[in-house]
Protein backbone atom coordinates (compact mmCIF):
# COMPACT_ATOMS: atom_id res chain seq x y z
CA UNK A 1 0.00 0.00 0.00
CA UNK A 2 1.63 3.13 -1.23
CA UNK A 3 2.46 6.02 1.92
CA UNK A 4 0.01 9.18 2.49
CA UNK A 5 1.47 11.78 1.55
CA UNK A 6 2.83 14.64 4.08
CA UNK A 7 0.86 17.41 3.78
CA UNK A 8 0.40 21.06 4.73
CA UNK A 9 -0.21 20.93 8.71
CA UNK A 10 3.00 18.41 9.04
CA UNK A 11 5.12 20.46 6.58
CA UNK A 12 4.19 23.51 8.76
CA UNK A 13 4.76 21.72 12.13
CA UNK A 14 8.48 20.91 10.84
CA UNK A 15 8.95 24.51 9.79
CA UNK A 16 7.73 25.44 13.00
CA UNK A 17 9.52 23.18 15.31
CA UNK A 18 12.66 21.94 13.07
CA UNK A 19 15.08 25.14 14.15
CA UNK A 20 14.38 25.23 17.82
CA UNK A 21 15.21 21.47 17.64
CA UNK A 22 18.08 21.63 15.10
CA UNK A 23 20.05 24.46 17.72
CA UNK A 24 19.30 22.48 20.67
CA UNK A 25 20.22 19.03 19.60
CA UNK A 26 23.05 18.03 18.08
CA UNK A 27 21.78 14.27 15.84
CA UNK A 28 23.10 10.97 15.99
CA UNK A 29 20.58 8.87 13.97
CA UNK A 30 20.93 5.09 12.60
CA UNK A 31 18.71 2.60 11.71
CA UNK A 32 16.66 4.79 9.02
CA UNK A 33 16.88 1.65 6.68
CA UNK A 34 14.69 -0.29 8.90
CA UNK A 35 12.03 2.06 8.08
CA UNK A 36 9.85 0.57 5.70
CA UNK A 37 9.67 2.78 2.55
CA UNK A 38 5.84 1.01 1.76
CA UNK A 39 2.79 0.11 3.69
CA UNK A 40 1.38 0.31 6.90
CA UNK A 41 3.71 -0.06 10.18
CA UNK A 42 4.14 0.27 14.09
CA UNK A 43 6.88 1.98 16.03
CA UNK A 44 7.87 1.20 19.79
CA UNK A 45 9.65 4.41 21.65
CA UNK A 46 10.73 4.42 24.15
CA UNK A 47 10.16 8.18 26.49
CA UNK A 48 12.17 9.71 28.46
CA UNK A 49 11.77 13.43 28.72
CA UNK A 50 8.30 15.67 27.51
CA UNK A 51 10.12 17.09 24.48
CA UNK A 52 11.36 13.61 22.78
CA UNK A 53 8.13 13.53 20.99
CA UNK A 54 9.16 16.01 18.73
CA UNK A 55 12.82 15.17 18.54
CA UNK A 56 11.63 11.90 17.43
CA UNK A 57 9.02 12.95 15.16
CA UNK A 58 11.75 15.25 13.58
CA UNK A 59 13.86 12.11 13.17
CA UNK A 60 10.97 10.35 11.22
CA UNK A 61 9.65 13.39 9.24
CA UNK A 62 12.91 13.38 7.89
CA UNK A 63 12.46 9.25 6.59
CA UNK A 64 9.68 10.15 4.76
CA UNK A 65 7.39 8.37 6.83
CA UNK A 66 5.12 10.67 9.28
CA UNK A 67 4.36 9.02 12.50
CA UNK A 68 0.90 9.36 13.92
CA UNK A 69 1.18 9.37 17.85
CA UNK A 70 -1.64 8.56 20.42
CA UNK A 71 -2.40 11.75 22.72
CA UNK A 72 -4.41 12.82 25.11
CA UNK A 73 -7.94 13.89 23.64
CA UNK A 74 -7.84 17.49 25.63
CA UNK A 75 -5.19 18.50 22.97
CA UNK A 76 -7.50 17.99 20.46
CA UNK A 77 -10.24 20.60 21.21
CA UNK A 78 -9.88 24.10 20.48
CA UNK A 79 -6.32 26.80 19.79
CA UNK A 80 -3.88 26.38 17.06
CA UNK A 81 -2.90 23.07 18.64
CA UNK A 82 -6.09 21.46 18.51
CA UNK A 83 -6.07 22.32 14.76
CA UNK A 84 -2.78 21.06 14.26
CA UNK A 85 -3.10 17.93 16.11
CA UNK A 86 -6.29 17.40 13.89
CA UNK A 87 -4.71 18.59 10.61
CA UNK A 88 -1.59 16.40 11.16
CA UNK A 89 -3.70 13.01 11.62
CA UNK A 90 -2.76 12.37 15.45
CA UNK A 91 -4.89 9.91 17.42
CA UNK A 92 -6.83 11.23 20.66
CA UNK A 93 -7.30 9.05 23.59
CA UNK A 94 -10.30 9.58 25.52
CA UNK A 95 -8.81 7.88 28.99
CA UNK A 96 -11.63 6.60 31.25
CA UNK A 97 -14.61 7.11 29.58
CA UNK A 98 -16.64 4.82 26.64
CA UNK A 99 -14.65 6.03 23.97
CA UNK A 100 -11.11 4.78 24.83
CA UNK A 101 -11.23 1.78 22.36
CA UNK A 102 -11.73 4.13 19.68
CA UNK A 103 -8.09 5.03 20.15
CA UNK A 104 -7.31 1.48 18.64
CA UNK A 105 -9.39 1.02 16.29
CA UNK A 106 -7.84 4.47 14.76
CA UNK A 107 -5.02 3.54 15.13
CA UNK A 108 -6.05 -0.27 13.45
CA UNK A 109 -7.46 1.96 10.43
CA UNK A 110 -4.27 4.08 9.86
CA UNK A 111 -1.99 0.90 9.93
CA UNK A 112 -4.49 -0.63 7.10
CA UNK A 113 -4.40 2.60 5.33
CA UNK A 114 -0.47 2.40 4.66
CA UNK A 115 -0.03 4.74 7.67
CA UNK A 116 2.67 4.53 10.69
CA UNK A 117 1.29 5.02 14.13
CA UNK A 118 4.26 5.84 16.88
CA UNK A 119 3.58 3.87 20.74
CA UNK A 120 4.86 4.71 23.36
CA UNK A 121 4.44 1.54 25.09
CA UNK A 122 5.42 2.74 28.61
CA UNK A 123 1.89 5.17 28.42
CA UNK A 124 4.16 7.70 30.21
CA UNK A 125 8.02 9.11 30.78
CA UNK A 126 9.58 6.47 32.42
CA UNK A 127 10.19 5.97 36.60
CA UNK A 128 13.04 3.61 35.89
CA UNK A 129 15.88 5.40 37.93
CA UNK A 130 18.52 4.80 35.23
CA UNK A 131 16.19 5.81 32.52
CA UNK A 132 15.48 2.39 31.15
CA UNK A 133 12.27 1.56 29.48
CA UNK A 134 9.63 0.25 31.96
CA UNK A 135 7.39 -2.68 31.39
CA UNK A 136 4.72 -1.93 28.61
CA UNK A 137 1.23 -1.61 28.35
CA UNK A 138 -0.85 -3.59 25.48
CA UNK A 139 -1.82 -1.43 22.72
CA UNK A 140 0.91 -1.53 20.53
CA UNK A 141 0.52 -5.42 20.69
CA UNK A 142 -2.76 -5.82 20.22
CA UNK A 143 -2.23 -3.27 16.88
CA UNK A 144 0.10 -5.54 15.90
CA UNK A 145 -1.57 -8.31 16.02
CA UNK A 146 -4.63 -7.74 14.45
CA UNK A 147 -3.09 -5.81 11.79
CA UNK A 148 0.11 -8.27 11.16
CA UNK A 149 2.00 -5.06 10.39
CA UNK A 150 5.68 -4.88 11.39
CA UNK A 151 6.74 -3.44 14.55
CA UNK A 152 9.66 -0.97 14.44
CA UNK A 153 11.45 -1.47 17.78
CA UNK A 154 13.19 2.51 18.45
CA UNK A 155 15.68 3.37 21.42
CA UNK A 156 15.84 7.25 21.61
CA UNK A 157 18.22 8.83 24.62
CA UNK A 158 19.74 13.01 24.77
CA UNK A 159 16.22 14.66 25.51
CA UNK A 160 16.34 13.48 29.08
CA UNK A 161 19.92 15.36 28.76
CA UNK A 162 18.88 18.21 27.89
CA UNK A 163 15.45 18.00 29.91
CA UNK A 164 15.04 15.16 32.39
CA UNK A 165 11.82 13.95 33.44
CA UNK A 166 9.60 15.99 35.35
CA UNK A 167 12.27 18.67 35.48
CA UNK A 168 10.78 22.24 35.18
CA UNK A 169 14.20 23.73 33.21
CA UNK A 170 16.57 22.34 30.41
CA UNK A 171 20.05 22.46 30.38
CA UNK A 172 21.14 23.98 27.77
CA UNK A 173 25.12 23.81 27.96
CA UNK A 174 26.68 21.99 26.89
CA UNK A 175 24.95 20.99 23.32
CA UNK A 176 23.07 17.72 23.90
CA UNK A 177 23.08 15.04 21.25
CA UNK A 178 19.94 13.59 20.18
CA UNK A 179 20.80 9.70 19.47
CA UNK A 180 18.06 7.42 17.78
CA UNK A 181 18.43 3.46 16.78
CA UNK A 182 15.66 1.94 15.13
CA UNK A 183 16.16 -1.43 14.38
CA UNK A 184 14.54 -4.07 12.41
CA UNK A 185 10.96 -5.27 13.02
CA UNK A 186 10.33 -7.72 15.77
CA UNK A 187 9.55 -11.42 15.14
CA UNK A 188 5.99 -12.00 16.56
CA UNK A 189 4.61 -14.48 13.91
CA UNK A 190 4.36 -16.89 17.00
CA UNK A 191 1.75 -15.07 18.13
CA UNK A 192 -0.81 -14.77 15.02
CA UNK A 193 -3.56 -16.47 14.76
CA UNK A 194 -4.13 -16.85 18.24
CA UNK A 195 -6.46 -16.24 20.56
CA UNK A 196 -5.77 -12.54 22.04
CA UNK A 197 -6.10 -13.35 25.60
CA UNK A 198 -4.19 -11.56 28.40
CA UNK A 199 -1.70 -13.24 28.45
CA UNK A 200 -1.01 -13.09 25.04
CA UNK A 201 -0.44 -9.74 24.47
CA UNK A 202 1.37 -9.26 28.07
CA UNK A 203 4.44 -11.49 26.26
CA UNK A 204 4.11 -9.96 22.97
CA UNK A 205 4.40 -6.72 24.68
CA UNK A 206 7.69 -8.29 26.67
CA UNK A 207 8.78 -9.15 23.38
CA UNK A 208 8.58 -5.65 21.33
CA UNK A 209 9.93 -3.72 24.85
CA UNK A 210 12.83 -6.25 24.44
CA UNK A 211 13.75 -5.12 21.21
CA UNK A 212 13.53 -1.68 22.14
CA UNK A 213 15.81 -2.14 25.67
CA UNK A 214 18.26 -3.76 23.16
CA UNK A 215 18.34 -0.94 21.14
CA UNK A 216 19.39 1.35 24.19
CA UNK A 217 21.60 -0.55 25.40
CA UNK A 218 23.70 0.21 21.77
CA UNK A 219 23.17 3.59 22.39
CA UNK A 220 24.48 3.61 25.91
CA UNK A 221 26.98 0.85 25.62
CA UNK A 222 25.67 -0.96 28.59
CA UNK A 223 23.55 -3.77 29.62
CA UNK A 224 19.71 -2.62 31.27
CA UNK A 225 18.62 -4.45 33.95
CA UNK A 226 17.32 -7.58 33.88
CA UNK A 227 13.94 -6.91 35.57
CA UNK A 228 12.08 -3.84 33.88
CA UNK A 229 10.82 -1.22 35.81
CA UNK A 230 7.63 -1.66 36.56
CA UNK A 231 5.29 0.84 38.20
CA UNK A 232 2.11 -1.29 39.38
CA UNK A 233 4.28 -3.50 41.45
CA UNK A 234 6.35 -0.59 42.64
CA UNK A 235 3.42 0.96 44.01
CA UNK A 236 2.28 -2.68 45.61
CA UNK A 237 5.79 -2.54 47.06
CA UNK A 238 5.35 1.55 48.57
CA UNK A 239 1.81 0.44 49.64
CA UNK A 240 3.43 -2.34 51.55
CA UNK A 241 6.13 -0.61 53.03
CA UNK A 242 3.44 2.34 53.94
CA UNK A 243 1.55 -0.13 55.80
CA UNK A 244 4.79 -1.92 58.00
CA UNK A 245 5.77 1.54 59.06
CA UNK A 246 2.27 2.50 60.06
CA UNK A 247 1.64 -0.35 62.01
CA UNK A 248 5.70 -0.32 63.53
CA UNK A 249 4.54 3.78 64.83
CA UNK A 250 1.43 2.07 66.12
CA UNK A 251 3.17 -0.94 67.79
CA UNK A 252 5.27 1.94 69.17
CA UNK A 253 2.75 4.33 70.46
CA UNK A 254 0.78 1.58 72.30
CA UNK A 255 4.21 0.69 73.91
CA UNK A 256 4.86 4.03 74.97
CA UNK A 257 1.46 4.37 76.42
CA UNK A 258 2.18 0.86 77.82
CA UNK A 259 5.07 2.16 80.06
CA UNK A 260 3.74 5.78 80.81
CA UNK A 261 0.80 3.64 82.89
Amino acid sequence: MPRRRIGFWYRLAAVICKPPLVVLLRRDWRGIEHIPAEGGFITAVNHNSHIDPFAYAHFQYNTGRVPRFLAKSGLFKKGFVGAAMRGTGQIPVYRESTDALSAFRAAIDAVDRGECVAFYPEGTLTRDPEGWPMTGKTGAARVALQTKCPVIPVAQWGCNELLPPYAKKPNLLPRKTHRVLAGPPVDLTRFYDREMTADLLKEATEVIMAAVTHQLEEIRGEKAPETPYDPRRERIEQRRRTQAQTHQKSGQTVQEEGLGK
